[in-house]
C-alpha cells in the first residue's frame, strides 16, 4: 500500500459516561478524532502508512492529541500548531428511540483558522499515493477550502488516486462560499466519490429517488458531469431504532452495479465514526481487492465500529476478514 494522505480538523469529544444526559452525570469522559483523522487511524490500523495534516493548539490538550495520533502509527510530522484552541464537540449517547446529540464548538478554532503558510503541499505529498478528503473541510473557512483545493490540485498533477466523501452539512457553511460550487471545484479534482442519493442531488441539484436504478442513473450523471470521477460507492443505513442498525452497500464503477447483503447489529454500542470507518475500510480494500471486495471490506469495517466506543474504528484487517467469513456470533475468542 502506498501512503494515505488525509486532511481535516482534530477534534476532542467530550461525554457523559455510559449513555447519560450532561445534567445527569458530573463525570465525563473525552476521545480524540475528527472525520479525516478517523478514516486515517483506521487505515493505520489495517497496517497501512497514513499522514494526517492539520493544525493543532500549542499547549498540552494539542501535545497529547499529537500524541495519540502517533500511538496508532500516524506521521503527524505535516501537523502545525496554532495559538487557537483545539476544536470541541459535546455528545449526549442515546438509546432505543431517544437520538443522540450533538453540540460544536469549533468556531475560531486552531484549524478552522488555518492559514497558508501552515502547510507544505510539495512537502506534505512527498511519499503520498492517495489523498482523502471530506466535505467538512472546505465547509469551515476560506481559507481551509483554499488550502485543501491547493493540495487537491498537487495531488492530481502528482497522478494520486483522491477520494471523497462530500458529507453536506448546512450548518457549517457561515463564511459566504456557495456550497454547491465549492464542492464542485473540489470533486472535479477526485476520483472516487463515497457517498450516496443525498450528496449527488446537493452537488448536482438533481432529485433522484433511492431506488438502485436512480442510483446508476445518479452515479451515471455524476461521472459524466465529472469525468474525473470513475467509481462510486455508497454506505446505507436502515435505522430501526437508536440501538438497532443495519449496514449494506451499494456501488458503480460505469460498467457493473453491485450491492452487499445487509449486517445487523442489534445493539449499537457508538455510531460516531461509522461513515469514516466505511471509507477507510474502502480505500484500503482498493489498494488490495477488487471493486466489490473493497465495498464489502468496507462495509464489514462500518459494522464493526459500532462496536467501539470513540470515534475511531479499532478493528484490524483480521476482524474485518472475521465479518466477512461469517464469523458475527461474537463469541469468545481464546
Amino acid at each position: 500500500m502506498g501512503q494515505v494522505i488525509t486532511f481535516g480538523e482534530v477534534l476532542m469529544r467530550i461525554s457523559p459516561r455510559g449513555k447519560k444526559k450532561f445534567i445527569q452525570s458530573n463525570m465525563v469522559e473525552f476521545f480524540f478524532g475528527g472525520t479525516e483523522l478517523n478514516v486515517g487511524i483506521s487505515i493505520a490500523n489495517f497496517g497501512g502508512k497514513v499522514k494526517h495534516i492539520s493544525v493543532v493548539s500549542d499547549d498540552f490538550i494539542g501535545e497529547t492529541a499529537i500524541a495519540y495520533i502517533n500511538k496508532f502509527g500516524v506521521s503527524t510530522s505535516s501537523i502545525a500548531f496554532s495559538k487557537r484552541p483545539l476544536g470541541v464537540y459535546f455528545l449526549e449517547i442515546g438509546a432505543v428511540m431517544r437520538p443522540s446529540a450533538i453540540s460544536y464548538n469549533r468556531s475560531h478554532s486552531s484549524f478552522s483558522e488555518i492559514k497558508p503558510h501552515m502547510v507544505n503541499w510539495e512537502k506534505a505529498l512527498r511519499k503520498g499515493e492517495w489523498f482523502h478528503w471530506t466535505g467538512i473541510t472546505p465547509a469551515l473557512s476560506q481559507e481551509a477550502f483554499n488550502i485543501l483545493k491547493e493540495g487537491l490540485t498537487l495531488a492530481r498533477e502528482k497522478g494520486m488516486t483522491v477520494s471523497t466523501d462530500p458529507t453536506y452539512r448546512s450548518g457549517l457553511w457561515k463564511y459566504g462560499k456557495d456550497p454547491k460550487e465549492a464542492l464542485a471545484e473540489l470533486i472535479s479534482l477526485s476520483t472516487v466519490f463515497i457517498g450516496g442519493i443525498n450528496e449527488i442531488n446537493e452537488v448536482l441539484g438533481t432529485n433522484y429517488s433511492y431506488s438502485n436504478e436512480d442510483f446508476i442513473a445518479a452515479s451515471t450523471d455524476l461521472m459524466e458531469t465529472f469525468p474525473s470521477i470513475e467509481k462510486v460507492f455508497d454506505k446505507i443505513r436502515t435505522s430501526l431504532n437508536s440501538s438497532w442498525h443495519k449496514i449494506r452497500a451499494r456501488m458503480w464503477n460505469g460498467k457493473e452495479f453491485r450491492e452487499t447483503e445487509d449486517l445487523d447489529i442489534t445493539h449499537v454500542v457508538d455510531r460516531i465514526g461509522t461513515g469514516d470507518a466505511f471509507a477507510a475500510g474502502l480505500i484500503y480494500g482498493l489498494q488490495n481487492y477488487d471493486d466489490y471486495k473493497a465495498m464489502e471490506f468496507g462495509s464489514a469495517a462500518c459494522a464493526l465500529k459500532h462496536t467501539y466506543e470513540g470515534d475511531v474504528n479499532l478493528a484490524t484487517v483480521k476482524d474485518v476478514t472475521a465479518i466477512l467469513e461469517g464469523n458475527i456470533s461474537g463469541r469468545l475468542n481464546r
